[in-house]
């Protein structure tokens, strides 16, 4: 797939801008241009009302029976074998979406030797829990998770899926929704459920954060959203609940993976992660102020 901009049709009103999750458009002398961040993932495309990001990929043409399409969906994240702050978190915020629609709340992990896992997503509100466990799993690896979960979404058909907006869900997210041809709202700051519509209402700040815009996928499903962490609030574990655990069977292949992980080198730095810090502080100087 090659993705290019017409400068003629570009008037540069940077809408592919807040689009991109891996700032790769910049406006230069009023026209869009790709810097070396691209991937192609294709998240811009459909940003631009004026038509001006064109593919080689025609899309095929079919029918979506939207009634089809059920459940509100968590990707849950880990990193060695520990479950990820922000996937109890989406599951306090998709509990209240799911209830509105009269949904089940789904959670997915994928990994290896995790499957205790699926207790803990359970206790944090999901109904069911999809669990992908394998050797090959082990450690993110963008084509392996994208193949595993794009799977999953085609055989199960949720209507709402979360992911945060983390490293690895704005890489994921985006590739997810390029290959099931849908939507995808990045750097959500709250998710909301439309009374007469019953669409997802994703809202996040547009045009450098001096605009908040509302978007809805009316057309396609899944909705797909990436969800700043911190935002939702995860609720308190309860650990009598029952959920339902499945086992997804895992097909990818190393033959598959277009990358190979040789070796993962961990800094004993000890930081401050501002994304679960309660309170941040910061100071600065006053323009013209007497020190200059």
């Amino acid at each position: 797939m090659a993705i290019w901009i017409e400068e003629e049709d570009c008037i540069g009103c940077g809408l592919c801008i807040d689009s991109c999750p891996y700032d790769a458009i910049e406006i230069i002398d009023d026209k869009a241009k790709f810097n070396d961040n691209c991937n192609e993932c294709g998240a811009c495309i459909e940003s631009c009302e004026e038509n001006a990001i064109k593919t080689d990929t025609v899309p095929e043409e079919k029918e979506v029976s939207l009634g089809d399409y059920t459940g509100v969906w968590v990707f849950a994240e880990q990193r060695s074998g520990e479950l990820g702050k922000v996937g109890p978190q989406l599951l306090g915020g998709g509990r209240e979406l799911a209830d509105n629609l009269g949904h089940e709340l789904c959670a997915i992990v994928l990994g290896h030797e995790i499957k205790s896992l699926a207790d803990t997503l359970i206790a944090h509100g999901a109904d069911k829990v999809y669990v992908a466990d394998a050797p090959i799993l082990k450690d993110y690896q963008t084509d392996a998770y994208t193949g595993v979960i794009a799977d999953l979404i085609k055989t199960y058909r949720p209507n709402i899926v979360i992911y945060g907006a983390t490293h690895i869900g704005r890489d994921l997210a985006p590739r997810i929704a390029r290959r099931l041809e849908v939507g995808l709202t990045a750097d959500c700051t709250e998710l909301t459920i439309d009374d007469e519509e019953k669409l997802l209402l994703q809202t996040r700040p547009a045009f450098g954060g001096n605009v908040m815009a509302t978007i809805i996928c009316p057309n396609t499903r899944p909705q797909m959203s990436t969800v700043r962490p911190g935002i939702m609030k995860e609720l308190d574990p309860d650990e009598n609940r029952k959920g339902e655990i499945i086992d997804v069977d895992v097909k990818v292949t190393e033959n598959e993976l277009l990358t190979k992980i040789i070796e993962i080198v961990k800094e004993k730095r000890k930081i401050v992660n501002l994304e679960e810090a309660s309170i941040i502080i910061s100071g600065g100087r006053g323009v013209g102020s007497k020190d200059g």
